[in-house]
């Protein structure tokens, strides 16, 4: 199950690396213009993502600074937003490679953030919400760029596969 989400996880930086990538060229009103998303624009959509995965780190952790509200904007800056993303990005990594294979079917206990209600769940399950929501929003960022006339970016879990990093 390890080498499952070892891979997860390097195809969430490399996924999360191939937006920015393509978002880097964009104008401050471009990246904030309301395009009729769920968090309205590509950097609420980025934004997002970031504080949604700093709420599940600090779940799984119990370290690190998590958000109260999913809408929060932690950076309008694309250049700090970026460099947090591929920092929490690695800090992902690190703790996936730091569990052994017995602490994915073990459990753990939280609070959750839209309705304040206490939770307890295997971890397994909960990593995969971690990486599918990533793929979910991401997509999103994917049309956002599009409409904006921006070329198609490959998110593609089997492109991944195919890279260097994926092998």
């Amino acid at each position: 199950m390890k080498q499952h989400f070892r891979m997860f996880a390097a195809y969430n930086r490399w996924a999360n690396g191939q937006l920015y990538d393509a978002a880097a060229d964009l104008t401050p009103d471009e990246l904030d213009r309301d395009m009729g998303a769920f968090f309205r624009s590509l950097l609420g959509t980025l934004n997002h993502l970031l504080v949604a995965d700093r709420i599940w780190m600090k779940r799984f952790t119990g370290e690190g600074q998590a958000p109260s509200k999913l809408d929060t904007i932690l950076f309008i800056d694309f250049g700090k937003l970026r460099a947090t993303r591929e920092a929490e990005d690695k800090r992902i990594a690190d703790y996936i490679e730091g569990l052994t294979e017995k602490a994915f079917a073990g459990r753990f206990t939280y609070m959750t953030v839209t309705d304040m209600r206490t939770v307890s769940q295997r971890l397994a399950p909960a990593l995969a919400h971690l990486f599918n929501h990533q793929t979910h929003h991401r997509g999103q960022a994917h049309a956002i760029l599009t409409s904006l006339g921006r070329p198609s970016v490959e998110l593609d879990l089997i492109q991944f596969q195919r890279t260097e990093n994926g092998r």
